[in-house]
């Protein structure tokens, strides 16, 4: 299953969300090595994390935590304005029909179909919302693994391994990745109206 989640409501699901930032300790601290901030309950978190943003995450079997992202509308404060204004050429980008994706997670017991779920689940969300595109930053070797995977990003810039991307949301991509996980459209449309569908525009798809 596909969660959608403020942060607001990340206290109704304890020991999912405390999952979900001990393994981006994990991922981004122990594994890849980034300077991150670490509480004392082993959690990564920044300040975006307190900005009330929407988690997109995905459940493995047993309900826990094997996937993750991080979407703000790039309207307010963003990690591609704030931190790496460089990528855009000093131009922030600064639109309500595009919302930045980030902390980018994978469980360390994670299977091969989660990212490919996390992608679909992110196209839901941009379609359903009435989004044109997402931006993200992410380390460049990723673009062949997007590319890979079926939704690649236009690159805007590069500097010292790092890259700043942005994804068009297109019903023919969504049908590509619905393709690709074995989730039907419907399946992924329901998870979305369930918990987002009184709250976001929901535009009918053709």
């Amino acid at each position: 299953m596909i969660r959608y989640l403020f942060g607001s409501q990340l206290d109704e699901h304890c020991d999912l969300s405390s999952a979900m930032f001990r393994d981006r300790t994990a991922q981004f601290r122990d594994r890849m090595g980034w300077d991150v901030i670490v509480d004392p309950l082993g959690w990564e978190t920044d300040e975006f994390d307190a900005l009330d943003p929407l988690y997109v995450i995905a459940e493995d079997a047993t309900g826990g935590h094997a996937g993750s992202l991080r979407f703000l509308p790039t309207t307010g404060p963003t990690m591609l304005r704030d931190v790496f204004p460089h990528l855009t050429g000093g131009r922030p980008i600064r639109d309500r029909l595009i919302w930045e994706c980030t902390r980018f997670c994978l469980s360390p017991s994670s299977d091969g179909t989660v990212t490919r779920r996390l992608l679909l689940a992110a196209s839901e969300l941009g379609l359903g919302m009435g989004l044109s595109h997402a931006v993200g930053v992410f380390d460049f070797p990723m673009v062949r693994i997007y590319r890979r995977l079926g939704w690649p990003p236009e690159v805007l810039r590069s500097a010292d391994g790092i890259s700043a991307g942005i994804w068009t949301f297109s019903d023919q991509t969504h049908d590509l990745l619905c393709g690709a996980t074995g989730i039907s459209a419907r399946a992924s449309r329901d998870w979305y109206e369930a918990q987002l569908g009184d709250v976001l525009p929901l535009p009918v798809r053709a």
